[in-house]
């Protein structure tokens, strides 16, 4: 391999201006440079590699032939988006990615002009660059709007709807379909390349909009029929003919690793384009880093790792993650009803439904990005008397929740729904966060909503909902292992609506929701210490609510905490509105809410959010201290 330069192209690349004034004949020896750089950072950062190496000569050539930030560039999901980071002007912050203070892991409007849309979720961007597209026109401008879409992401049907939509407006946005898969179609070498330039020249598309309007004059059923007839001869050499049906003008399948490629469709799209035009891509996940380029799951996210050998890092769990209890507890129940069925989003590792996949491989169904099309898919599924577990991470629960309204909890089916990363996720952020999930659920009429308090409380609950019947029951749990208690070899079917006590008091009552019971157990040893009777209790149900349990902690104690890893609207709402409802609050009961902080609280490590957000054992000390006006004596005790 020819050595580097003593001075790098990339050291002269502050911004995407100083690119526009390299060669073209210069790219590749800078697209190298791009690529050791990103993998350095990212091995010492941890975070998504695979599908950054893949666009490093796609990022190259759109920053070279467009007028960013003007221009607007818009990234699908965002991991994609380091090699972006690194020519916009960030590559000085890039090894603090997915850092607490740090960049974010995805694109972000707060952090750079170069971000025109912040994305963390799928399938977003052709909606988002339409909605600039349309703005450019309204305010007489000749913006260029171009967005960045993965294969994968193509599955969801918001991608559709907005294709859709801007086929119909014929409005001048530029969607670069990156296919990183080969799912669609391979290209076809030079004479791709060669059709691909050819279509996207002046020539070509100046006889298109001829034609267009000729057919127009003439009448609109010689327009749709010779419209048809170009799209389908099309097709049959490109492959085109859904994108063209739906109003955009198809181009390719080219290499996307090839600037020979890329350089001229760009800028024949960027001087022609009259309207929607689709370019089709293909690239490879870890291009140019072997361990990446060898993988099977392509280093799609990557804990830190040595860049000679591509070893990560690997933690020492002391005990197993909540996903691998619910996956292995989820098996040991489907051995011993054949109505359980899985249904997962694209997520089938990191939901722990890879593990039924692997022994029950029928009864386990990956639907793609598409969470709306899962959860009324479960639905249908309980229809017909099966037991679907619908496996989504809370902040993917929140693109289908319509259908979880209408399709699951209005029809009262008893759809199951594990939901995994509860609360704080850690580096990746507030988009990834599962904040809502409770108060979203528990305002629904009919729904059970529990929150496992450890693995074995879990594994109790995976059984409960395999038992329950009688309409719609979730469970969550979050990232990251478990505390290490003893499971049981099977899980217990709950009482629903029936929390428990802990320990006992008669001062201080701290009600967990989730796993922030273990810091309430060491919050009340610290105000035992301190001379404050505490009870702790487990509720595991935000609805039904305990009443009894709640009614006795009211009743017996002056301070009531409630703690739990969601937002205000969740499980201390439903406690307030019935102690309110009931007149427990007349005698002069003290209660605080803990909840996550109103707040889009920024990546860090998940104790660090934790302890900032007072959700820790130290932050329900002051709490209880403050409630009895005593806050100084509690955390010097505690201390």
């Amino acid at each position: 391999m020819t050595p580097l330069p003593e001075t790098p192209l990339l050291d002269k690349v502050k911004l995407p201006a100083d690119l526009r004034g390299l060669d073209d004949r210069d790219l590749p020896q800078l697209a190298a440079e791009l690529r050791k750089e990103m993998i350095d950072a990212v091995s010492k950062t941890g975070g998504h590699l695979g599908a950054g190496l893949g666009v490093v000569e796609l990022t190259i050539a759109i920053h070279k032939v467009f007028e960013t930030p003007d221009d607007r560039l818009i990234f699908d999901v965002g991991h994609q988006c380091y090699p972006h980071k690194i020519l916009t002007g960030r590559r000085d912050r890039i090894r603090t990615l997915r850092q607490e203070d740090g960049l974010s892991g995805f694109t972000k409007r707060a952090e750079s002009e170069y971000d025109p849309f912040g994305a963390a979720h799928s399938s977003t961007s052709i909606s988002a660059g339409l909605g600039m597209a349309v703005a450019s026109d309204l305010a007489g401008t000749d913006r260029k709007v171009i967005a960045v879409i993965g294969d994968g992401a193509m599955s969801a049907g918001m991608a559709y709807e907005a294709l859709n939509n801007a086929g119909a407006l014929d409005a001048r946005l530029i969607v670069i379909l990156n296919d990183n898969d080969m799912s669609i179609a391979p290209p076809t070498g030079a004479m791709s390349a060669y059709l691909a330039r050819l279509a996207s020249g002046r020539t070509y598309m100046g006889f298109r909009e001829i034609g267009k309007k000729l057919t127009a004059y003439l009448g609109k059923n010689v327009d749709r029929a010779i419209t048809r007839a170009v799209g389908h001869a099309r097709g049959y050499v490109t492959g085109g003919t859904m994108f063209e049906e739906l109003g955009f003008y198809h181009i390719g399948p080219i290499d996307g690793h090839s600037f020979e490629h890329l350089l001229p469709v760009l800028r024949n799209v960027r001087d022609n384009a009259l309207g929607p035009v689709l370019i089709h891509v293909v690239t490879q996940k870890g291009k140019g880093y072997a361990p990446a380029e060898a993988a099977a799951d392509k280093y799609h996210g990557v804990n830190r790792f040595d860049v000679i050998t591509g070893a990560q890092a690997k933690a020492k769990p002391n005990a197993p993650s909540y996903t691998s209890v619910f996956g292995e507890t989820l098996v040991q129940e489907a051995r011993l009803d054949d109505k359980i069925v899985g249904i997962t989003a694209a997520m089938p590792s990191g939901t722990g439904l890879d593990k039924l996949q692997e022994v029950f491989p029928k009864r386990t169904f990956d639907v793609g990005i598409a969470e709306q099309h899962a959860v009324t898919f479960a639905a249908g599924l309980a229809t017909e008397g099966y037991k679907p577990f619908c496996a989504l991470y809370s902040t993917f629960l929140q693109r289908g929740y319509d259908q979880v309204v209408h399709d699951v909890a209005i029809q009262g089916l008893p759809v199951r729904f594990p939901i995994d990363r509860a609360g704080f996720v850690g580096a990746d952020g507030p988009t990834h966060a599962g904040s809502f999930d409770t108060g979203f659920l528990a305002s629904l009429p009919g729904f059970v909503v529990m929150a496992a308090a450890d693995e074995a409380e879990l594994k109790h609950m995976v059984r409960t909902a395999v038992a329950y019947d009688d309409g719609p029951i979730s469970f969550r749990y979050p990232r990251g292992e478990g505390v290490g208690v003893q499971l049981p070899e099977r899980g217990e079917i709950l009482e629903i609506g029936k929390g428990r006590v802990i320990r006992q008091g008669s001062k201080v009552a701290l009600l967990s929701f989730g796993t922030r019971l273990a810091d309430c157990m060491l919050a009340a040893e610290d105000l035992e210490a301190a001379g404050l009777s505490t009870t702790v209790a487990d509720a595991r149900f935000a609805k039904p609510l305990d009443h009894d349990l709640i009614r006795q902690l009211a009743r017996h104690h002056a301070v009531l905490v409630t703690v739990e890893e969601g937002a205000v609207g969740g499980f201390g709402s439903q406690v307030l509105h019935y102690l309110a409802t009931e007149g427990l609050l007349d005698s002069g009961l003290k209660v605080r809410p803990l909840v996550l902080p109103d707040i889009w609280m920024d990546q860090a490590k998940p104790e660090t959010m934790y302890a900032k957000a007072g959700l820790d054992h130290t932050g329900i000390l002051k709490t209880v201290f403050a409630a009895l006006g005593q806050s100084g004596v509690g955390v010097n005790a505690a201390g």
